[in-house]
């Protein structure tokens, strides 16, 4: 068994790595270019949802009051003339990235606290590359990746961009387990 606090750098540096490799992978290549479309009519949408004045939040629309409203004839016909939504509304002003991408960090770092505990548990001092590369690398990849599926069962995020983000998580996970391969106890 290795300790916690033997493992301070490799968790540091390999959420600093995977940091690096993130912002390439979204700022520099065109891998998600095209994850968000453009909806039709944008102006008119809006120009009409302006003066709701809907506050921030997650809505569907339709949204029925409860589970016998679900079954309503009112309902299913509001489901089948659309639309049908699922929103996210945000505040309206310039979304600054330094908040995002701080609460982005503390969550690498919280990836590869918990590798590193799961790890340290099944691994000890001395052990070979390998053997961490795949303990930590398949925690990692489960910490960024598998989540992402809930969104496509439940809210219907395109599957196109679910696979994307989970290749993404691949490609982080690996980053991550190759630092602890290279920073594991001697």
């Amino acid at each position: 068994m290795v300790s916690l606090t033997a493992l301070w750098l490799p968790i540091l540096l390999s959420a600093v790595v995977v940091f690096v490799v993130s912002s390439i992978i979204h700022m520099v290549l065109p891998w998600h270019k095209n994850d968000y479309v453009k909806i039709p009519g944008e102006d008119a949408v809006r120009a009409a949802l302006r003066p709701l004045n809907i506050p921030p939040g997650s809505y569907m629309v339709p949204r029925p009051s409860n589970q016998k409203e679900m079954g309503s004839p009112e309902f299913l016909e509001k489901m089948k003339t659309g639309p049908v939504l699922m929103v996210q509304v945000m505040p309206n002003e310039m979304m600054g990235m330094a908040k995002n991408l701080i609460g982005w960090f503390i969550y690498l770092l919280v990836i590869s606290f918990f590798a590193a505990y799961i790890t340290s548990r099944a691994v000890g001092v001395g052990a070979n590359y390998l053997l961490v590369f795949r303990f930590v690398g398949t925690t990692a990849f489960m910490g960024y990746s598998l989540a992402l599926w809930q969104m496509w069962i439940w809210y219907r995020r395109s599957a196109v961009v679910t696979m994307k983000s989970t290749i993404d998580g691949l490609v982080y996970a690996c980053f991550t387990a190759g630092v602890f391969g290279w920073l594991w106890p001697r």
